[in-house]
């Protein structure tokens, strides 16, 4: 790679705007570690006279960032975005067609397109990096290409959204309902002041959790119908009751193979206090890898926001100025296999129910006997009366049970004029 390079940088968000400081910043400790002189040749965002946190160069700005193509000679582009279509994707399919390196946080885009745009880079010989895309600041997906790489590993998890994980720590500690955390978690810029749906109902994880999964398991990524459940339906009452178990509230990704099939998913999870990730609190993400000969490998660290993001893309960054062209997922497209998914209905866990039922006689019995016929065995009930409102909660933890079971159990209960609303169910990680 030759000594002068070219970088151009297309979205100016609160995370391109950040990078784009942070590359003036460090130019000199670049070229110190490198030997390479970086310069931003350009940069391109919806609004050139938008306020933004730093001070830009309006001579180096294009409103259509197509035309930086045809413009200037780019040798390096970071893709800052973030939609999964549209005018990312075409941004990153013309630089890799041009031969020009990409660098991308944009995890939406990843895990819908990875695979086509892999085999892309691969055909151009340039590199396509997207460390920020999981996790922020936690050197995870290079972990898995390279400190990893000859471990076979068949299972990994983690907390995967700050946002999700402040929302649980906050309820639980400041005995405040979603809603008002939610709010907080707006003001501090740790949850999307518009709309913070895809944190909220689990596709941000999944997205992470599919690409971690293509890495670990040198597979394509995978298209296949999964559980993804979000937290917007976790009150405050399921923390209290979690916390008088022994147990937090955690949303946790999970892909592992089994019985040679693949099995992704992320859904709440009651985890005890006792366990390492039961611990992992506020903004923070956790990771675990279990692999052979290595065993368990953990990282930790903050999962989001411009300054963990940023480090991981200048980290992507580095590893392109030392000139190494890296196959994207660590081994070649061709090499990569598909394998079948496993049948969802088959999971298994013990569960936490709760009912919101009439306080009456016979409700309970109703219950357990619904339970009984879907052979879901009850482990523990904890009832709880609400005489002024003539109504009680009850909280049933079950022995273990396929997914199916509890999916057609619980259908029943939709139907049934004691139970006012629902139930709620919380799996159980074990």
């Amino acid at each position: 790679m030759k000594n002068n390079i070219n970088i151009a940088i297309v979205g100016l968000g609160q995370i391109g705007i950040y990078l784009y400081n942070e590359l003036n910043k460090k130019k000199k400790g670049i070229e110190a570690k490198t030997g390479k002189k970086i310069k931003i040749v350009a940069i391109s965002a919806k609004n050139k006279n938008k306020k933004r946190k730093f001070k830009i160069d309006k001579k180096i700005f294009y409103l259509n960032p197509l035309t930086i193509f045809k413009s200037k000679k780019i040798d390096i582009l970071f893709e800052s975005i973030g939609q999964s279509d549209g005018i990312s994707k075409k941004i990153v399919e013309t630089a890799l067609r041009n031969k020009i390196n990409v660098i991308t946080p944009n995890k939406a885009l990843i895990a819908k397109h990875g695979d086509y745009l892999a085999n892309l880079a691969e055909k151009n010989n340039v590199n396509l990096e997207f460390e920020a895309s999981v996790a922020g600041g936690i050197p995870i997906l290079r972990t898995i290409k390279e400190g990893l790489a000859t471990n076979k590993i068949n299972k990994i998890y983690g907390i995967l959204n700050g946002t999700t994980n402040y929302i649980l720590t906050e309820m639980e500690k400041t005995n405040e309902n979603f809603d008002k955390v939610l709010k907080k978690a707006q003001l501090l810029g740790y949850a999307e002041p518009g709309n913070p749906k895809l944190d909220l109902n689990g596709f941000d994880a999944f997205a992470k959790i599919r690409i971690l999964s293509a890495l670990s398991f040198n597979t394509k990524i995978s298209k296949s119908k999964c559980i993804m459940e979000g937290i917007q339906n976790i009150k405050l009452e399921d923390i209290k009751i979690a916390s008088q178990l022994g147990l937090r509230v955690k949303l946790l990704g999970i892909s592992k193979i089994i019985d040679g099939h693949l099995f992704e998913t992320v859904h709440p999870c009651l985890v005890s206090k006792n366990t390492y990730i039961g611990n992992v609190n506020g903004v923070m993400n956790a990771v675990i890898t279990e692999g052979k000969p290595v065993g368990e490998s953990v990282l930790q660290g903050e999962g989001a926001g411009p300054g963990p993001t940023s480090s991981s893309l200048l980290s992507d960054l580095l590893s392109i100025l030392r000139g190494n062209v890296k196959l994207p997922f660590g081994i070649s497209f061709s090499k990569r296999k598909t394998i079948k998914p496993f049948n969802n209905d088959n999971y298994v866990n013990s569960l936490y129910l709760r009912f919101e039922v009439k306080d009456k006689q016979g409700v309970l019995s109703l219950i357990t006997n619904r339970l009984a016929k879907y052979k879901i065995s009850v482990k523990r009930i904890i009832q709880t009366p609400d005489k002024k409102n003539k109504k009680a909660t009850i909280v049933i933890i079950t022995h273990k049970t396929t997914e199916i079971n509890a999916k057609n159990c619980l259908s029943i209960f939709k139907k049934n004029k004691n139970i006012l609303k629902f139930p709620t169910l919380i799996r159980l990680y074990s």
